[in-house]
């Protein structure tokens, strides 16, 4: 038995020499070694889905492991953040969250399983959906300040509709009617997409769209786009205008971003963000998500996309208070 003990100290002596100090992460198991589980909140074929299907199939190249792309839709992406919140802190769950379920959420549903500063670590921002103000023909806007002017004429007359109360299309809408000081009437809906379609038929005037969605029916001419929801135009449609030319200080991003649960120790996050990165930057999948109107993004730091979560949460906060929105 002393035998053991002086080789063991005979270890540790030598790796005080190395300059390398005795922690459990001397000792850590390699990562990863088994399949990742990517959770998405929305249902197949939605944008969410097609950046973790686009991402994972390059990061299990990179990683060496399968990864699993998990769809848990429900509950406006309440459901699938649940489940990363119990998860196990060991790298293996992960979610592909959004505005949604991560900074609207929060503040509209107070009595939530799961808390996104406490349970939740930020790892990196992957993409913006481009989200485009999309009118009918028939309001004759052929931009924004038109469509202002038409509103002020029409008042409360003009209907915007919505994916549903408290979805970020429809505080995106009460986010213009404030900026602009105008009022129009809030139709809400089960998801973007028959929202969409009740604007093609002539029963909406207005909604916030993801461009993917709503491009077929631009093209065809039974809709048109008047502007991108970010601050600054996209570089994928540089002739489209921002919102917040017409109307300073309106900014909707539908940003997307990748989370692990809020114990899962630093080397392991900090090898996924990496990882990460590479993948949703690559030249291969940027072409890919291009395509469908989706930018590749990858945030510098852990840090500095916690502090972009943190004051998004801010802004949508005021938002939510001035609409007098609740659960």
């Amino acid at each position: 038995m002393k035998i053991h003990v002086k080789a063991f100290v005979g270890f540790l002596s030598c790796l005080v020499a190395l300059g390398v100090s005795w922690t459990p992460a001397v000792f850590a198991q390699p990562y990863p070694v088994r399949p990742i589980r990517v959770l998405i909140s929305f249902p197949p074929g939605g944008g969410s889905d097609m950046i973790a299907r686009a991402m994972g199939e390059k990061l299990s190249v990179q990683m060496g492991q399968p990864v699993i792309v998990d769809n848990r839709p429900g509950a406006g992406g309440r459901v699938a953040t649940e489940l990363l919140a119990k998860a196990e802190p060991d790298g293996y769950t992960l979610l592909m969250g959004s505005v949604s379920a991560i900074s609207v959420g929060p503040l509209v549903f107070r009595k939530l399983p799961y808390d996104v500063e406490r349970d939740l670590l930020p790892l990196t921002r992957t993409a913006e959906l481009i989200i485009v103000m999309v009118v009918h023909p028939s309001t004759g806007a052929k931009n924004v300040k038109e469509f202002i002017d038409f509103v002020k004429r029409q008042g409360d007359k003009v209907r915007f509709g919505s994916a549903g109360v408290a979805t970020p299309t429809h505080l995106a809408g009460e986010s213009l009617q404030r900026l602009a000081g105008i009022r129009m009437t809030h139709v809400p809906y089960k998801g973007g997409g028959p929202a969409v379609l009740d604007l093609v038929a002539g029963d909406l005037h207005m909604t916030f769209s993801t461009y993917v969605t709503a491009l077929p029916h631009i093209k065809s001419g039974r809709l048109r786009a008047l502007a991108v929801t970010t601050p600054q135009r996209q570089p994928l449609l540089p002739d489209l205008t921002a919102v917040a030319e017409t109307v300073p200080g309106f900014n909707f991003s539908n940003w997307q971003g990748m989370f692990a649960p809020a114990k899962t120790p630093r080397r392991i996050a900090d090898r996924l963000v990496v990882e990460i990165n590479k993948a949703i930057l690559a030249p291969d999948v940027k072409k890919r998500l291009n395509a469908m109107g989706i930018e590749p993004i990858g945030s510098q730091s852990r840090k500095e996309f916690a502090k972009f979560v943190r004051e998004d949460r801010v802004r949508w906060a005021k938002v939510i208070g001035e609409a007098g929105i609740k659960e």
